[in-house]
């Protein structure tokens, strides 16, 4: 019965140590704007993998005029993949899926991945500038984000 009291003494002074806050070190002489945030539409993840480049870009696509067509992205692919966030207007991505096109709009707010080697091309489908925000993880060293696909892959005609 002796140890009975020690262990109440000690519980009891540990309960106030584990409600307390959490002291937590603060930022100092910080500042973390959020550009873009958009919920996944996508199914799937990707890999980042140690020594390979991280490059974020914004992409804007111009809206179609009278005179001149919409902005796209032509066709092309990357070697990690990409997260897209679609910060303001619309854009549909067109992606060469074996013998057929698979097309899906997305709109401000919302986001998705471009798979690695998957060929597509983006274009704005709105009535307003598209503005993205991108994550290109897995860019080999020093490379480019980006692999341009020469031609129309024949699954998309007209894109």
């Amino acid at each position: 019965m002796g140890l009975a009291p020690l262990k109440l003494a000690i519980g009891l002074a540990i309960v106030p140590v584990t409600i307390l806050p959490g002291a937590a070190t603060p930022a100092v002489n910080l500042t973390s704007t959020t550009l873009a945030r958009g919920t996944d539409q996508s199914n799937g993840t990707l890999t980042f993998q140690r020594g390979t480049d991280v490059v974020v870009a914004m992409n804007t696509f111009a809206a179609a005029t009278a005179t001149t067509p919409p902005g796209s992205s032509g066709w092309h692919s990357h070697p990690g993949g990409a997260i897209v966030v679609v910060a303001q207007g619309e854009i549909t991505l067109y992606r060469s899926v074996g013998s057929h096109c698979d097309a899906t709009t997305y709109t401000a707010g919302q986001s998705f991945l471009e798979r690695p080697n998957d060929v597509q091309d983006g274009v704005n489908t709105g009535s307003i500038d598209t503005i993205v925000y991108v994550t290109f993880p897995g860019v080999p060293a020093g490379g480019s984000p980006r692999i341009d696909v020469p031609t129309d892959p024949g699954t998309c005609p007209g894109i």
